[in-house]
């Protein structure tokens, strides 16, 4: 009986602690669209983006992308509000559709500047690159983007 309150009291604590870390929620427009997840971990953040997109080749893309931002610096630039300047490794995955089809394994980079307003908006602008291989037909795979967030904070 001690074990199950124990293991019921941890968790709890686990569950309380993950959600008293902000999150945010939101969409990332960049070359094509992608539904995006923020989770703040301390200073940091990981951020996962997942969508659709049209390569400059006229190729049909699908796509996920994880990466851990470090928080580099937050001016106070103004008296409401807040910036942020990130940056951060993580890794892609693809699947292109087109003339070659292909699935792409990648690492991945971002470099970006955020905004988070007094109420729970938050925008930001960021450029993010790939490096991999593409599996199926494609060698290496090098998709860049620069994208414009919108996220409701929560």
């Amino acid at each position: 009986m001690k074990k199950i309150i124990l293991l019921a009291a941890m968790v709890l604590g686990f569950a309380v602690a993950a959600t008293a870390q902000p999150r945010a929620l939101g969409v990332r427009i960049g070359n094509g669209g992608e539904i995006s997840y923020q989770h703040t971990l301390g200073n940091n953040f990981l951020e996962v983006d997942g969508g659709l997109g049209l390569g400059f080749d006229g190729v049909f893309n699908v796509g996920a992308t994880g990466i851990y931002n470090f928080m580099i610096a937050q001016p106070n630039w103004t008296s409401r509000g807040t910036w942020g300047f990130y940056a951060g490794p993580g890794a892609g995955v693809g699947l292109a559709l087109g003339d070659v089809n292909y699935f792409a394994l990648s690492a991945a980079g971002m470099v970006g500047l955020e905004y988070t307003f007094d109420f729970p908006l938050q925008i930001s602008l960021d450029f993010r690159q790939h490096i991999g291989l593409g599996f199926g037909g494609h060698g290496v795979w090098y998709p860049s983007s620069v994208g414009l967030s919108f996220r409701y904070r929560f």
